[in-house]
């Protein structure tokens, strides 16, 4: 399809940012916060050089929702809807459990440490469980598997790619490892009922139409 037909479906985008308030408003909120590490936690290093696949990340959902626009309309505005039902959902546990990962002392300079220091600057230790970093990005990951004739490079790539970053919110301490597991059961639990209404609505008017 053109881009003048799939533009509707693109400004759906917008939400993103709008979003992204949300989360601001949040992290910038002065409540009392919570530790939640696991012994786990203790054991992983920190590693700067995660911080480009951190990073990565804004291109990586950006560019893959675009692209899923265009490969099938559905798979996409199913995996928004799944963003945005868990995002907000993030939001209400955020505002009502608020946790903290305590930041290790960023020392040294180089282009990854310059990396990390900008990313502890521009965003407090805050709004951690669950990670919505991990969220959207295991949201992408899962949609992928609907996406029909995907070239097998493109594929690894996106869980390659999807993979580090999910990685690098914990090397980087800007996340625990409950942050993480807690982001991955609430995505698949979002997506797969999300995906089983639209089926149940599909087959429904197929049976409708079938009278």
């Amino acid at each position: 399809m053109s881009v003048k037909r799939k533009l509707p479906y693109l400004l759906l985008l917008l939400v993103m940012p709008i979003l992204g308030l949300f989360y601001t408003i949040l992290n910038e909120s002065p409540r009392k916060a919570e530790q939640i590490p696991l012994p786990i936690d203790h054991d992983i290093p920190f590693i700067v050089a995660f911080v480009v696949p951190y990073i990565f990340w804004y291109v990586f959902i950006f560019g893959y929702l675009v692209y899923f626009c265009f490969k099938d309309t559905d798979v996409y505005v199913r995996t928004l809807i799944t963003i945005v039902i868990g995002e907000l959902i993030c939001f209400i546990i955020y505002f009502f459990f608020q946790t903290t990962v305590p930041r290790p002392t960023v020392e040294g300079s180089g282009a990854f440490v310059m990396l990390v220091k900008y990313i502890y600057a521009h965003d407090r230790p805050v709004n951690c469980f669950p990670s919505i970093h991990v969220l959207t990005t295991y949201a992408i990951m899962l949609a992928s598997f609907h996406i029909k004739k995907m070239h097998k490079l493109n594929k690894y790539f996106i869980h390659i790619m999807g993979s580090l970053i999910i990685l690098s919110t914990i090397f980087i301490k800007q996340h625990v490892v409950l942050d993480m597991v807690a982001s991955m059961f609430l995505v698949a639990f979002i997506y797969s009922t999300v995906f089983a209404i639209v089926r149940m609505r599909s087959d429904a008017k197929e049976n409708i139409g079938a009278y």
